[in-house]
């Protein structure tokens, strides 16, 4: 093994004993007569055994239903479109509120302005009292219900309200564009739209009741939008968006409600997810109701090893499927810190400033983030008490190996490091950890729970350490149902992750990441988009290779890499670099940046040529990947039209203006 993936954290036998998923092996164990010894012997027969490993998923969860299910999944053979736990009758929201007590089920920091705490009997009351005013307004099972709201508590309030009637959610957060959130709303058509009067960035208030009104006035379906206030100390002035009315006087007045939950179909769709739209129109994703809650519960007690006396925190917003992944911790009962707004402002180190004050235990971060403390070199753990903080997962992008080690140098040396990947298509993970195995720098400690992944080469060829294409070999129950609009024969669906090894007749999911699979370890390293990867002298590369290496240097916050032809149709590498401060790109640090890549990654990932980006210059989707395949189209002529799918669309106006340079 290399000195790049050494072993950083060893669970003692204490973490082990009380690890959640200790308990759920002695109980397969005890229920199948099996003898699972461990993490890796656990994967094995949950792969193996697909349908007892939900089955008794189902039973560990404590998942409540009206009426259980008849079988585990019609046909597993079926790939796409399986029917999982058919029979079943249950309601998504009210798994999510199986509590109702004194306990805080939300804590709110937005930046710094407002703190807000609710409990979970306040909780149940509100989204009764919503659910209620939802019906009177005609929402029915099937209406789509959907929001263009900040991270608030009134966010997961108004899903909740929303699914416990059977009714589909879809979310917006407010950072977005008005043409990128009419692009995914109008394409479903929602009755109802929660909205509010504007939100906080580094202190500064942005307004969006003018959004709110073009999205109203771009929609015709929309029947009602409620307004809730936020950056207003009073009731903002809403008389400008049609059909409009304030939270406050929307929601119930009535005392003592008991919620009313739908009981619906394991399949009943649930959530609409959205493609990134950066290069069309935004693919919108139904996924069930049981598929998301149970394996989001798989993720967060097995793997993440949630409890109740947790307080989890993820840097997210309502555009990106961890906010869905974070609020379905209410099914643990756990506390949730939801925090709103820019999370390096006023200082850098503000987070773990929260972390201390909340007693946060379970952090989650992108790598871009602990890529950028890293780089400025910082030590939160000199500053700040962080002994509450016993796990940081992460997620987005890729992490390098000194990211890891950052981690426990300056965080805590105690951690368990939790680095999980997925995506939004699953809303979940096809790969992360278990806090029984050790963490190695540089790794994810291998594949998620009964979901069959393999790394294939070209020719279809399960591989191991080299890089190759992720691919699921079999169904799990969080994958899509359908997609909206689509065909009978489902085939946007298949075309999106499904035909990429037709010619050689294999039927699996190609998710689109370039990773190795290491046969010492079981791990998996993640090496960026597949279909983003850079072939200079035809010898791929991922592109995290080179953000790993580059954005460890001080003088650099952020960068972008892409593959760009010259005119005799060879790829040189093109590297785009954010500066931090008052760093200028002079030759002594282009030829920095060049020696640095040169020693620590190989003479291909050398750039052919380096520039400099204004502020906010690297462009990122909601979900915080870095956009490479929209400015390699502009370098080379072509139109990116849906500039609004982006979290900073701006920055692309940079590459249009320096696109004949190249």
């Amino acid at each position: 093994m290399s000195d790049e993936r050494k072993k950083l954290w060893e669970p003692s036998d204490e973490w082990i004993d009380n690890a959640n998923v200790t308990k759920f092996i002695k109980y397969v164990n005890d229920k199948f007569n099996a003898n699972i010894e461990g993490a890796h012997d656990l994967y094995k027969w949950s792969v193996d055994e697909i349908e007892d490993f939900w089955a008794a998923f189902w039973d560990f969860s404590d998942i409540k239903a009206s009426k259980s299910y008849d079988k585990v999944v019609e046909d597993i053979n079926v790939f796409p479109g399986t029917n999982w736990f058919p029979g079943a009758r249950l309601n998504f929201a009210e798994n999510l509120l199986k509590y109702n007590d004194d306990q805080l089920a939300f804590i709110f920091q937005g930046e710094s302005k407002i703190t807000k705490k609710m409990s979970y009997a306040e909780l149940n009351d509100n989204v009764a009292r919503l659910a209620k005013a939802l019906r009177d307004m005609g929402v029915e099972k099937g209406d789509r219900v959907v929001s263009y709201i900040p991270n608030l508590i009134e966010t997961p309030i108004a899903m909740l309200a929303t699914t416990s009637i059977g009714a589909i959610w879809a979310s917006c957060g407010a950072e977005l564009q008005a043409s990128a959130v009419i692009d995914r709303f109008a394409q479903i058509e929602p009755k109802a739209l929660f909205t509010v009067d504007g939100y906080f960035y580094k202190d500064s208030v942005f307004e969006t009741i003018p959004n709110a009104k073009k999205v109203v006035d771009a929609i015709p379906s929309i029947e009602k939008v409620i307004v809730a206030s936020y950056v207003s100390d009073d009731k903002p002035d809403i008389s400008s968006i049609p059909k409009a009315i304030h939270w406050d006087d929307f929601i119930s007045k009535e005392g003592n409600l008991k919620p009313h939950y739908e009981q619906l179909p394991f399949d009943h769709p649930i959530y609409i997810m959205f493609s990134s739209g950066t290069t069309g129109k935004p693919k919108c994703m139904v996924q069930s109701g049981g598929g998301v809650l149970i394996n989001h519960l798989k993720e967060l007690i097995l793997s993440t090893d949630l409890k109740r006396n947790d307080v989890i925190n993820y840097i997210t917003a309502p555009s990106w499927m961890m906010w869905n992944w974070l609020i379905s911790s209410l099914g643990v009962g756990a506390t949730i810190f939801l925090y709103d707004g820019n999370p390096l402002y006023p200082e850098p180190l503000r987070m773990f400033e929260l972390i201390e004050k909340y007693n946060v235990s379970i952090f989650g971060v992108s790598a871009t983030y602990i890529h950028y403390l890293m780089g400025q070199g910082l030590k939160p753990k000199e500053k700040y008490d962080l002994s509450s903080l016993r796990e940081i997962s992460q997620t987005a992008s890729a992490l390098s190996p000194e990211g890891f080690q950052w981690c426990y140098n300056q965080i805590n040396e105690d951690l368990y490091f939790n680095s999980i990947s997925g995506g939004t298509d699953i809303n979940g993970c096809f790969a992360g950890a278990l806090p029984i195995l050790p963490v190695y720098s540089g790794e994810l400690q291998g594949p998620a729970l009964a979901m069959k992944i393999e790394a294939y080469d070209e020719n279809g060829e399960p591989i191991r350490d080299e890089q190759a294409e992720l691919v699921c070999e079999a169904p799990a129950p969080s994958m899509p149902i359908y997609f909206w609009g689509d065909d009978e024969d489902m085939s946007k669906y298949k075309s999106a992750y499904f035909e990429f090894y037709d010619d050689l007749g294999i039927n699996v999911w190609r998710h689109g990441d370039w990773i190795v699979y290491h046969s010492d370890t079981g791990g998996i390293t993640f090496w960026g988009r597949s279909d983003a990867t850079l072939k200079p002298s035809g010898v791929r590369i991922g592109t995290s290779e080179i953000y790993n290496v580059v954005e460890q240097l001080a003088e650099v916050s952020d960068s972008l890499a892409i593959g760009h032809k010259d005119e005799q149709g060879n790829v040189e590498v093109v590297l785009f670099v954010e500066l931090v401060g008052s760093a200028k790109l002079d030759e002594n640090l282009k030829n920095k940046i060049k020696s640095t890549l040169r020693e620590r990654a190989s003479p291909r990932h050398v750039p052919s040529i380096i520039k400099e980006v204004p502020e906010e210059g690297i462009p990122y989707t909601f979900s915080g990947k870095k956009v490479e395949i929209a400015v390699t189209k502009i370098l080379h002529g072509m139109d990116v039209s849906n500039r609004g799918a982006l979290r900073n669309p701006k920055s692309l106006d940079f590459y249009n203006d320096i696109k004949d340079e190249l």
